[in-house]
């Protein structure tokens, strides 16, 4: 008798605590709308689309920093302009991600007061994505531009919009050289014809 009552205690503590984890797990768990909101809100707090960053360049606006992550002899040969260099690679085919003091201090002497967008190869590089994730466990919060250099330079029709093929062009926002440089020869009524608070 007493065996059948000490199994029948462990088979009713193993299904409420299994009730128990259930439970907790529908209560604790985000519904399906709410991971979706917080997708979203997270999504517009941190991912630049091009199209607004090439609006506030034409415009001349002084609210963001563009970081350039590639290496240095990379950026010297082209860079989207008004970009600074940051790298996170010491050559075109080795990283620096150990290098984290000199990159977190970089980002930490930047002027206040900005946003700070940065930028790697390609939209799937996970250089930006590795570099936020440091600097953010230390204290410092960057966006990421929503492309990256080579979607900017060799597929400027795939991102912006078919009618602004002919009224703006890659050109106009490339510079070579150690300098930041600046977008130039843009026609600034042109920039951005869709308009909304949205943007473009």
């Amino acid at each position: 008798m007493e065996m059948k009552q000490v199994a029948l205690i462990v088979l009713m503590g193993i299904i409420a605590g299994l009730a128990g984890a259930w439970l907790f797990e529908v209560l604790d768990s985000d519904s399906k709308e709410e991971l979706i909101k917080n997708y979203y809100e997270t999504e517009n707090a941190v991912i630049v689309s091009p199209h607004s960053l090439r609006k506030m360049m034409t415009l001349g606006e002084d609210n963001f920093i563009l970081v350039d992550l590639r290496s240095e002899e990379e950026y010297n040969i082209s860079h989207i302009a008004g970009a600074i260099n940051i790298p996170a690679y010491k050559d075109k085919d080795n990283s620096d991600y150990g290098a984290v003091e000199r990159i977190v201090s970089s980002f930490e002497n930047l002027p206040n007061g900005r946003d700070i967008i940065i930028y790697c190869y390609s939209k799937p590089c996970m250089t930006g994505r590795k570099v936020g994730k440091i600097l953010a466990e230390r204290g410092v919060y960057v966006k990421h531009l929503g492309i990256g250099w080579n979607e900017w330079k060799y597929d400027w029709t795939g991102w912006n919009h078919e009618h602004e093929w002919n009224i703006t062009g890659v050109e106009d926002y490339i510079i070579s050289g150690p300098e930041p440089g600046s977008a130039s020869g843009v026609n600034k009524s042109a920039v951005c014809p869709i308009g909304g608070s949205v943007g473009c």
